[in-house]
Formats: C-alpha cells, structure tokens, sequence
C-alpha cells in the first residue's frame, strides 16, 4: 500500500501562483507513475498531469505552458508548480500514484482562485 498526501493549497488572486506537494508514504523511486487530477463540484475529477519515474511528463492541454509537474527523488515529493492561475483552475486537487499496478489517491486540497 501507499499513502499520499497533499499540501500546498489555498486561496490565490488571478495571475498568482501556489505550489502543490505530494508526499508518499514509500520510496518516490518505486511508484511507478504520479500525477495530479482536479475536481469541481458535480463534475467528474479531471486528469491534469503527468510524470514516470523516468521523468517525462504529460500536460492537460488546459495547463500546458503554466503548471509543471515533477519529483524529487531526494525529497521524496512529487510538486505541481502552478501559474498564472485563473478562475477556471479552481478545484479540488488530487495526488495520484501507481504502485504495483494499483491507484492511490491522497485525500485532495483545495485551491480556489478568485479577487
């Protein structure tokens, strides 16, 4: 089993940046694939990005060129830098990771972008 937490949310003015962590509960190196997803009230949760543990990673093409996702294999952390956030991005985000060909989900953290 895995267990994955996020951080990092929170309140952010258009335009601003917040970043998103994800710490498992095992070695980063052994989890196969990672990504984040969102979700809005009454709306399926939404694929976001990304990475394998080789590093390459995949964008939404909603995101691509503002978030960037990575891990760090010496913090043992997954990261979701996020800028030039906009209304839209608002959302429930979730951690994702893949350990032996089993999902994982964290619990979600809130980011709400509003003025």
């Amino acid at each position: 089993q895995v267990q994955l937490v996020e951080s990092g949310g929170g309140l952010v003015q258009p335009g601003g940046s917040l970043r998103l962590s994800c710490s498992p509960s095992r070695d980063i190196a052994v989890i196969r694939g990672m990504g984040w997803y969102r979700q809005t009230p009454g709306n399926s949760r939404e694929w976001v990005a990304s990475v394998v543990s080789g590093g390459a990673t995949n964008y939404a093409d909603s995101v691509k060129g503002r978030f960037t996702i990575r891990r760090d294999n010496a913090d043992n952390k997954m990261y979701l830098q996020m800028n030039s956030l906009k209304p839209e991005d608002t959302a429930v985000y979730y951690c994702n990771g893949n350990y032996r060909n089993r999902d994982y989900w964290g619990q979600g953290t809130q980011v709400t972008v509003s003025s």
